[in-house]
C-alpha cells in the first residue's frame, strides 16, 4: 500500500560540472553512470547501466548533456531519472561519476572544480565536490532504494573506486565492505 501524504522520489535530476583543463593540458571528462539492480539481486551484476550514448531499454533513465571537456556554461552533465516509470523488479539504482582515462590517467584530484548535485524538482537531496576522494579515478555519489511500498528513497554517499570505466560499472553497486 502506497502512502498518499509520501510518494518517495519520482524524478531525479544529477548533474555534473568541472572547469576545463587549462590551456596546453589534455581535456578531463568525466561521465555520469546509472546502473540499476533487480530485487532477487540487489547487490549483484547490474540488469544494466546507462551512460554517454547510451539510455535505459525502457527510456526511464537519460543522459540529458554530455561534455567531453567541461566547456560550457551551467551542468556540463545532466542525467534524468524517471524512477515512478522504472518497472517493478528493479529495486535499486546506484549512480557513479567516472573519469575517462583515455588522454592520461587522471584522479579527481586533477580534476578543477569538480560540482556534483542531484535534486528532485527544486529540492537538493546531496551534493559534493568530490574532496574525499581525490586519489580515485571514479566514485558512486548515491543510491536510489525502492522500499517495500514501492516508493524510492535516496541514499546519499561518495565511495571511491580506483577502477577503469568498464570495472567500475560491473563493480559499482557491490555492498561496500566497512
Amino acid at each position: 500500500m502506497v502512502n498518499g501524504l509520501n510518494k518517495g522520489i519520482r524524478k531525479a535530476e544529477v548533474g555534473l560540472q568541472w572547469d576545463p583543463s587549462p590551456t596546453g593540458q589534455p581535456p578531463v571528462d568525466l561521465d555520469i553512470v546509472a546502473a540499476t539492480y533487480v530485487a532477487n539481486d540487489p547487490y549483484g551484476a547490474p540488469a544494466y547501466a546507462v551512460y554517454f550514448d547510451s539510455r535505459s531499454p525502457d527510456g526511464t533513465i537519460y543522459l540529458n548533456r554530455d561534455s567531453k571537456d567541461g566547456k560550457g556554461f551551467g551542468w556540463d552533465e545532466v542525467m534524468t531519472l524517471e524512477l515512478d516509470r522504472l518497472a517493478e523488479r528493479y529495486a535499486r539504482v546506484v549512480v557513479g561519476v567516472v573519469i575517462q582515462q583515455r588522454v592520461a590517467h587522471r584522479t579527481f584530484v586533477n580534476v578543477l572544480n569538480p560540482k556534483l548535485r542531484i535534486r528532485e524538482g527544486y529540492t537538493v537531496l546531496a551534493e559534493d565536490d568530490f574532496g574525499d576522494v581525490l586519489g580515485a579515478t571514479a566514485a558512486t555519489v548515491g543510491e536510489f532504494v525502492r522500499d517495500e511500498s514501492g516508493s524510492w528513497d535516496f541514499h546519499p554517499g561518495i565511495q571511491g573506486f580506483e577502477d577503469d570505466p568498464a570495472t567500475f560499472t560491473r563493480t559499482m553497486g557491490r555492498a561496500q565492505q566497512s
